[in-house]
């Protein structure tokens, strides 16, 4: 019944600027942690930023200074702002978002689709 769906990735030069969001839909109880996480071919999933309910944030290293991670909790959404973009960024971005379904419920974590994200050089 939860849904997440992304949106935002595209072809971009580097040094470029990529928005990705992602919404949340469905019956809802809470939404706690939120995130984005790549990957690239060959290459385990990574994390690439996280954002509490509280607001607190997390990101790779190798994007620090470059992406910034948000969130819209009246409308479900949480984004990442992706500046100076590298041909390293190269990989499918997936959406996360950690959800109580109900107030008896544990915590179950749910996956976008995924969006291509692809940098030239």
């Amino acid at each position: 019944q939860v849904q997440l769906v992304e949106s935002g990735g595209g072809l971009v030069q580097a040094g470029g600027s990529l928005r990705l969001s992602c919404s949340a839909s469905g019956s809802i109880f809470r939404i706690n942690a939120m995130g984005w996480y790549r990957q690239a071919p060959g290459k385990q999933r990574e994390l690439v930023a996280g954002i509490t309910s509280g607001g607190s944030t997390n990101y790779a290293d190798s994007v620090k200074g470059r992406f910034t991670i948000s969130r819209d909790n009246a409308k479900n959404t949480v984004y990442l702002q992706m500046n100076s973009l590298k041909p390293e960024d190269t990989a499918v971005y997936y959406c996360n978002a950690d959800i109580l379904l109900g107030p008896y419920r544990d915590n179950e974590r749910y996956w976008g689709q995924g969006t291509q994200v692809t940098v030239s050089s």
